[in-house]
């Protein structure tokens, strides 16, 4: 996410102090230790401004959410909002994504929510959109097996190579929709799908069910080179 800079953002982070979690590596293996009483450990990952974050934590205050997002900018305003709830089962990481191993352990997270990602349209960058097969392999390893990957992307390309990608790695996709609110609203929007509804654009969404990963043969092949 692309925002302005924010003069006044490290007095904004620091009153927030008490939602961002500052060494989230310390906690590996014990997140639910934020919340000894939670059903189940959710995370999204690119939470934005976090509409969808705070209102998703607000609708399940049994489940412990984590919202990682990489342009602190993005995050404080997620925080704030969260704060303005008063909510207390949600907290947040500014990090990128491609640390998520670091973070998490093996099968410690329950579902994992992608939201309208950077699509990265040229072929070159495909290894940096969120579901290419090198994330969907840590994902794999941090979310326990059974357990779902949600998918929302307004991107018709994007959400074409996702899928190919899913199947590629033997990975079951349930609930597939390419207009997800075509008969009224379903469920909770995040701050740019409201925009891209309001337009007519499609929403396109899956959930994918995370279980023992599938390395395609030419990843395989791309792996054995580099070593």
């Amino acid at each position: 996410m692309r925002m302005r800079k924010m003069k006044n953002l490290q007095p904004r982070m620091e009153k927030c102090g008490d939602l961002r979690i500052a060494e989230p590596a310390a906690l590996q293996g014990q997140w639910k230790s934020l919340k000894k009483d939670a059903s189940a450990l959710w995370v999204e990952v690119g939470c934005g401004k976090g509409k969808f974050t705070a209102e998703t934590a607000q609708a399940n205050p049994d489940v412990l959410l984590i919202a990682v997002e990489r342009c602190r900018e993005a995050m404080v305003v997620a925080m704030e909002k969260a704060m303005q709830m008063g909510l207390n089962n949600v907290f947040y990481i500014d990090m990128d994504v491609e640390k998520i191993e670091e973070i998490f352990a093996y099968g410690e997270i329950d579902r994992l929510f992608i939201n309208f990602p950077d699509p990265w349209p040229r072929k070159k960058n495909a290894k940096r959109r969120l579901t290419h097969r090198g994330f969907l392999h840590k994902y794999c390893r941090v979310v326990k097996q059974g357990g779902e990957i949600h998918f929302k992307t307004d991107n018709a390309p994007l959400f074409q190579f996702s899928v190919e990608e899913f199947a590629a790695c033997g990975l079951q996709v349930n609930n597939l929709t390419r207009n997800l609110h075509e008969n009224g609203i379903v469920g909770i929007m995040t701050g740019y799908e409201e925009k891209f509804h309001a337009l007519g654009t499609p929403i396109n969404r899956c959930e994918i069910v995370c279980r023992e990963f599938v390395m395609p043969p030419e990843e395989k092949k791309t792996e054995e080179d580099a070593q």
